[in-house]
């Protein structure tokens, strides 16, 4: 056995650590792991791997990890691919004669590779799985033992084979019963990518949690690119672009931050889509789950919807509130004293699908959401944030498309007098325009903080918006008026799906930027978001109209009685590129025969 970590510079996990990332989630921001999470991970592969020196874990992990010494070996190899590039691996291989399934996962993108995950692999080899996690090559601080060769190849062709090469590893090691992937996030991509590209089609269930469908309409879509959500990542890699990625990577990163040769960036990212493998994916029957989120800033839930009503394999879409990895990060990665539905379902998914289990896997509706912000909750006196107290609801659904039972559109109407802003109305009206200064960045946001709002979301404080200081100049607004109880609940409107917005928009300048927001409103002009969406024209005639509809991010949300519904339209984003210039006027009309409108999805 090969050790990865002495434990020298590790600390013994404390029931602190342990509730900090209960409460707050295994990341500080988008580029940086809670350190309690990576402490926690090292403790556990330090113990049961027999090199650390001193006691670091709590009782119940140390329950844990003599369970698993008990029943299983372990193993921390290097797998060396076809072209010659060695992977950090580690494996728990049950000690029986009985052929059991192995579960491979690789890991998330991170610096830390595999070893993130200890707490979910000691898990599933509990639950009578054989595991495999490794690094996907170029993943990893550089002379870390979690940290594999090579350069990043995005979740691409070489990563394919890299899979493929796992899984003759893992034929061979364990001769398993069954293969099945689990993937978080760039896991769950190169989970889906192998299941559907191995030559020999031997992978018979994937679990792909905040996870895509679309590499190119996550990073790049209605003209925008998602700039922030890249500079996330590249910066998170574990070291230098030069050193991380290959030459041609590199053309295809600046490409894409300089907003030009986007044709190949498209072609780049859909190569990398499991949606573009759909085909075979369904051919080959693979059994497949999804986690997202509704918020999701790195791959918005639209093209996640758009992949899973694609396939015919058993499936099943589990959508949550908060954002990336919010609802199964810290389910991965400690114990926690209840149920953690998010990660407890998609081991009832392997457990049905590799482990044979007669579960009520069979029985479930294909698609449950949870609805925005639904939960009850109290305020801590300590800390001042708020706790959630009671769950929120879940709708369990048969179809996206059963989602939506009907529409409602509200069209986008003239300031009132004495209002400055524009209302939201069931009868078109026509004949206004509405003029804004583009540009600028403004109150009104999709997110503080890529990640760190949503999980802040996810556990009870969603971010509260106060509509008063959206300054009027730099953005336009249109708000209904307060909207009683509908005949479908005690909900004003249950929002379930896809809203879809059309205007007309003209500019002052030959390109602008819109990003639209839905924001609930309550009755002291504080406010949650909904949903958004942004949207790019170029090549604009300065003063020329031009008519355009784009749909926003899916939601899941209940708009309680007395509230109001503000659409807010501005230029800018710090999520997105923009296209706007600044000090020009963008101008939003709605002429006779094309009324400006929103179409709220229904259910």
């Amino acid at each position: 056995m090969s050790h990865p970590q002495e434990d020298d510079t590790i600390n013994a996990v404390t029931a602190a650590q342990l509730s900090r990332i209960a409460d707050s989630g295994i990341y500080t921001s988008a580029t940086s792991l809670d350190p309690a999470a990576v402490n926690v991970a090292q403790a556990l592969i330090a113990t049961l791997s027999g090199t650390a020196e001193k006691a670091l874990l709590t009782p119940d992990l140390q329950k844990l990890t003599e369970q698993v010494r008990q029943t299983a070996s372990v193993d921390f190899p290097r797998i060396t691919a076809t072209d010659g590039v060695r992977l950090s691996a580690h494996t728990i291989r049950l000690r029986t004669s009985e052929p059991r399934p192995v579960v491979i996962v690789p890991s998330g993108w991170t610096p830390f590779g595999w070893a993130l995950f200890e707490y979910t692999y000691l898990q599933l080899a509990l639950r009578g799985y054989h595991v495999l996690a490794y690094t996907p090559r170029g993943i990893g601080f550089t002379g870390s033992p979690f940290t594999s060769e090579g350069t990043i190849d995005v979740a691409g062709p070489s990563d394919w084979a890299d899979g493929s090469t796992v899984i003759d590893y893992a034929q061979q090691h364990f001769d398993p019963s069954r293969i099945a992937f689990l993937g978080e996030s760039y896991g769950s991509g190169i989970s889906q990518l192998v299941a559907a590209n191995d030559p020999a089609r031997r992978v018979k269930a994937v679990v792909a949690l905040s996870t895509w469908g679309n590499l190119a309409t996550s990073l790049y879509q209605h003209d925008t690119r998602h700039l922030a959500a890249v500079t996330a990542l590249i910066n998170f890699t574990g070291g230098p672009v030069e050193q991380k990625f290959d030459a041609a990577t590199q053309q295809i990163l600046a490409d894409f931050q300089a907003g030009q040769n986007l044709d190949d960036v498209v072609a780049w990212g859909t190569e990398r889509a499991p949606s573009s493998y759909v085909e075979q994916t369904n051919a080959r029957g693979i059994p497949t789950f999804f986690s997202n989120t509704w918020h999701e800033t790195l791959f918005p839930g639209n093209q996640v919807v758009e992949h899973f009503d694609r396939l015919t394999v058993p499936k099943r879409l589990n959508l949550w509130i908060g954002d990336h990895s919010a609802p199964e990060g810290a389910g991965l990665t400690i114990p926690f004293s209840g149920p953690n539905l998010p990660v407890d379902e998609a081991f009832a998914w392997l457990d049905h699908y590799v482990g044979g289990l007669a579960n009520d896997v069979p029985g479930w509706s294909p698609v449950n959401s949870q609805i925005m912000f639904t939960y009850r909750t109290s305020t801590d006196p300590q800390t001042g944030k708020d706790v959630i107290t009671e769950p929120a609801i879940r709708e369990p659904r048969a179809s996206w498309e059963d989602v939506t039972t009907f529409t409602e559109r509200w069209y986008l109407t003239a300031t009132a007098s004495g209002s400055r802003d524009g209302g939201l109305r069931t009868a078109p009206e026509t004949g206004w325009t509405r003029e804004f200064t583009a540009g600028q960045l403004t109150e009104a946001t999709a997110v503080d903080a890529i990640i760190t709002t949503g999980q802040a979301e996810w556990k009870g404080n969603p971010k509260s918006y106060n509509t008063d200081k959206f300054d009027r100049q730099n953005l336009a607004v249109w708000a209904s008026a307060p909207i009683t109880a509908d005949s479908h609940g005690n909900a004003a409107r249950r929002i379930r799906g896809v809203p879809e917005l059309a205007l007309t928009v003209r500019s002052s300048a030959r390109s602008t930027t819109l990003v639209a927001y839905l924001f609930d409103v309550s009755s002291d002009n504080t406010a949650r978001i909904i949903t958004h969406e942004p949207y790019t024209l170029t090549d604009l005639a300065p003063g020329q109209d031009r008519y355009i509809t784009w749909r926003l991010q899916a939601a899941g949300y209940d708009l309680a009685p007395g509230h109001r519904l503000i659409l807010t339209v501005t230029s800018k984003d710090p999520l997105y590129s923009d296209a706007s210039v600044d000090g020009s006027t963008t101008t939003i009309s709605s002429p006779n025969g094309s009324p400006a409108y929103l179409t709220l999805p229904l259910g």
